[in-house]
């Protein structure tokens, strides 16, 4: 089986580049798709934790407190129209599927598939030939397992 690593013939430096770069600007994309989960999951605990705050000021004597924080903050929209599911949504929707469609796409279209091949250029240079936790594949001969009772 030919290595899915090792870049196609007639593949130039600079297409590997680009890609390289594609690929991490997709990759820095992902990362902020999950810093909005957690918007979302922390503002959706906040809110929950409202309830709470609601049943402890009532709880105190506070009612116009706690009548305050359920009419004005509990529910109430993050942005005019959504709460953060949407803003999830909409991303994913308007942004993130276009910009995984289209990196998938050049890779496809100008690498024959084959992923990562910037990274794996830079691991064969950077790697120490006969070294086992240096090998080339998980399946190269050599290969250390963690806690295995043969290496």
């Amino acid at each position: 089986m030919e290595d899915p690593h090792r870049r196609p013939e007639n593949v130039s430096d600079k297409t590997v580049e680009a890609l390289g770069s594609l690929s991490k600007a997709l990759e820095t994309t992902e990362r902020a798709r999950g810093h909005l989960f957690s918007f979302h999951q922390l503002t959706g605990t906040a809110d929950l934790e409202l309830d709470r705050a609601v049943a402890l000021l009532r709880e105190a004597g506070h009612a116009e407190w706690a009548e305050r924080v359920e009419r004005e903050i509990l529910g109430r929209n993050v942005i005019p129209g959504h709460w953060t599911f949407q803003i999830v949504e909409a991303y994913d929707r308007t942004y993130y599927q276009a910009f995984k469609d289209l990196e998938r796409a050049a890779v496809e279209r100008l690498a024959e598939g084959r992923d990562h091949l910037y990274e794996a250029e830079m691991k064969e240079a950077r790697r120490t030939r006969d070294h086992p936790d240096h090998t080339a594949r998980p399946d190269s001969p050599g290969t250390r397992t963690p806690n295995s009772p043969f290496t």
